[in-house]
Order: C-alpha cells, then sequence, then structure tokens
C-alpha cells in the first residue's frame, strides 16, 4: 500500500484523567475518565477506580477502544440491566469517542430512581465529566522521507515549518538532509505537488510508513 492509498481516519479521545461529581436525588455519582491504549489498560483502570471507592453501592462502567474494529464493552455492576453500562456507552457513542474508559461510581442516597432515573443519572454523568475534559484529535498521518542536498536544505526546511508541516526528524548526511514529514494521508497528492514546487522538483520522497498523532486545536503533536 503506497502513501497515497492509506485510508483518511480521525478518532477523538480525552487528554488526560477526569474526575467530574454529579448528584441526583442525594444520590452522589463520581464520573472517572481516562484515555487508554487497550483493553487491558481499560480494565486495570476499572481494577482500581473500584479499589478506590470500594466502600460505593455501583461501580458501573463502559469503554471503547480502537476504531477499525471497536470494541466496546458496559457492565452495570449490580444495577438493573441496561440503566447504567448501557447509556454510559452510548454517550462515549455519540460523542465520536474511542481509546476511552468511563468508570460512574454511585453512592446512594436513599431515594429509588426508577430505570428512567437512572439512564439519565449515568448517561448525565458521563456527559457532565467528558464537558470537563479536553479532547484531542488523532489522526493517522502518512509518515515520508524528504531527500534534498545541502545546498537547498536550510531553505526547504523552513519552508516547511512556516507551510504548517510536522517535521519530525532532519537527518544530515555527507550527500545531503533527510527530513521524515508527517502528512494527513488524505493530503500527500497535495503535499507532493507542493514540495515539487517549493524545491524546484530537487526533493526526493519516499513514502515510510504511517502513525497516529494528537491535533489540539492549535496544530499538530506527536502521539504519546
Amino acid at each position: 500500500m503506497t502513501a497515497q492509498q492509506i485510508p483518511y481516519l480521525t478518532v477523538s479521545t480525552p487528554d488526560g484523567p477526569v474526575v467530574h461529581e454529579t448528584e441526583v436525588k442525594k444520590s452522589r455519582f463520581l464520573c472517572s475518565l481516562l484515555r487508554v491504549q487497550d483493553e487491558a489498560e481499560a480494565q486495570a483502570f476499572v481494577a482500581s477506580v473500584r479499589r478506590q471507592y470500594w466502600d460505593a453501592r455501583h461501580n458501573c462502567t463502559a469503554f471503547v477502544i480502537g476504531d477499525q474494529p471497536r470494541r466496546e464493552r458496559s457492565n452495570d455492576d449490580g444495577e438493573p440491566a441496561g440503566t447504567a453500562g448501557a447509556p454510559m456507552l452510548e454517550v462515549l457513542r455519540r460523542r465520536g469517542l474511542t481509546d476511552t474508559v468511563a468508570v460512574v461510581t454511585r453512592y446512594f442516597g436513599g431515594v429509588l430512581l426508577g430505570a428512567g432515573g437512572l439512564v439519565r443519572a449515568y448517561g448525565g454523568a458521563v456527559s457532565a465529566a467528558l464537558d470537563q475534559a479536553v479532547v484531542v484529535e488523532r489522526r493517522l498521518v502518512a509518515l515520508l522521507a524528504v531527500g534534498v542536498d545541502h545546498q537547498r536544505a536550510g531553505r526547504l526546511e523552513n519552508d516547511l515549518r512556516a507551510a504548517g508541516h510536522l517535521v519530525r526528524e532532519a537527518v544530515y548526511t555527507g550527500s545531503g538532509v533527510r527530513f521524515e514529514i508527517g502528512v494527513p494521508a488524505g493530503e500527500v497528492a497535495a503535499f507532493e505537488a507542493w514540495l515539487a514546487a517549493a524545491s524546484a522538483g530537487a526533493a526526493e520522497l519516499e513514502p515510510i510508513g504511517t502513525e497516529r498523532v494528537d491535533v489540539p486545536w492549535g496544530g499538530v503533536r506527536p502521539s504519546r
């Protein structure tokens, strides 16, 4: 598969752990959110929250991992079936999130909420926590090697950075300079045309792979 054939994929995920508390009819709902890399990390986070809030009546969970395919799990942890984990999972889906785990801890306040009240409370707890989170977009980018001679390297590097392209690495050799560039996969053809014009056709281009990067509102940064 060439760089031009890589599908353009984006997914969103909260950046950093979040804990947010809401109260519904004297019951406390604490939603803990974390960005995770795989199901094992999600399960480890769930176990840690359950240890932390061991005295709570319920620790209900939902997580979404990956994007092709997506792996989804939810658990009502003793609440009536479908009233906790499922609405939590639906919020993650509706927000377009992946690589995210949510645990909602409930401290019972003595007032029964009924099935509809539980659905609203658990889903609302996740929504409220996500409103407090920083959500970043993760993009699949094509990694390209750009080679140019020493005479053109300085100007080309300046042009690359000025144009907003992600320069990941510059390697100087006896014959020239090799830049490693990250380009959104759907924009490879446009980058090739830009590079040809910027280097007067002197730069050589080679696709070398793909990687996901985080995209905050102001630009692009490497993924963790």
